[in-house]
């Protein structure tokens, strides 16, 4: 199938740190799966990192990681335009476009500003315009998919959300989330998954630990899961020692597949800058094409 006739997939992560399986059954795995059949342009988004991230060695070591991240889990460079957001600089220049067309009324609904205003935050110009940058990373590549979280819905009219995986509880409940502690790493040392597992919350009723199957359903489906459970139901310790098992066996394959690839750091560090000047070829031709239409191109070829 030429790359014509398939459908353009735009997505993006910020390289603000580790990831964890909620990354991955969240957003990191569907990615792999699209790949076979969508043009797909995958951005490490480092300028919207750059809210949270504002150390220089940390970024860089973090674009690094989630590049490595990305190709252990199964990403092929041959299939995929995988890049970084600072390397194509027409998505902040598209983002200035779009902020003069835009009220401040009109982005003071956004979510992300409303959450930091309702903290009493110190808010800056990035997380209030953070919407227009989202805007031209879309735009710039006449994106027909975008596969968000629940909480980037708001942001963008052309959405695919995961329904089954949209939210992936941590092992306190909640979403699992670096900002609540409350992660299991994506490429965890197996005495890092057994002790993250056993950190699990439990109620005390004595029957299936909520917590630990909905984790534990991400790597085996209801039908198979539930009799087991039911089986052991009120034996917290033995259904832990279960799920730590089916973690370490389904996180070690691409662990040491990670491992691997950190011995060729150039070598991965050079598909980064190829899918760049890839992106960078279209989003110009884009750009091209937006002067015009603002009426600041005035030069005749």
């Amino acid at each position: 199938m030429a790359n014509e006739t398939k459908k353009i997939l735009l997505s993006g992560i910020q390289p603000s740190g580790r990831p964890h399986i909620g990354n991955y059954f969240g957003m990191m795995k569907q990615m792999v799966d699209y790949q076979k059949d969508h043009q797909m342009y995958l951005m490490i988004a480092d300028y919207h990192a750059m809210k949270s991230v504002q150390d220089a060695k940390s970024m860089k070591d973090n674009i690094i990681g989630v590049l490595l991240d990305f190709l252990a889990i199964g990403i092929d460079p041959k299939k995929v335009t995988i890049f970084k957001q600072s390397d194509v600089s027409e998505h902040t220049e598209l983002a200035w476009i779009f902020d003069t067309i835009t009220t401040m009324p009109y982005l003071m609904r956004a979510h992300a500003f409303k959450d930091a205003e309702a903290k009493n935050k110190e808010i800056d110009v990035g997380t209030f315009n953070y919407p227009m940058l989202m805007s031209a990373d879309i735009l710039i590549y006449d994106a027909d998919i975008v596969p968000v979280g629940q909480d980037q819905k708001q942001h963008i009219e052309i959405a695919m959300i995961v329904k089954d995986v949209a939210i992936v509880p941590g092992t306190d409940g909640q979403k699992m989330s670096k900002s609540y502690g409350n992660t299991i790493p994506l490429f965890a040392e197996y005495e890092e998954i057994k002790k993250c597992v056993m950190s699990i919350v439990t109620d005390s009723s004595g029957g299936i630990p909520k917590n630990v199957y909905a984790i534990h359903n991400l790597l085996r489906p209801a039908s198979e899961l539930l009799p087991l459970y039911e089986s052991k139901a009120g034996k917290y310790k033995e259904l832990k020692d279960l799920l730590v098992e089916d973690l370490e066996k389904f996180i070690a394959p691409m662990r040491e597949r990670r491992k691997k690839l950190e011995k060729s750091i150039p070598k991965v560090v050079k598909i980064l800058k190829e899918g760049g000047l890839k992106a960078k070829k279209t989003a110009s031709k884009k750009m091209i094409e937006i002067k015009k239409k603002v009426g600041v191109s005035v030069y005749e070829k």
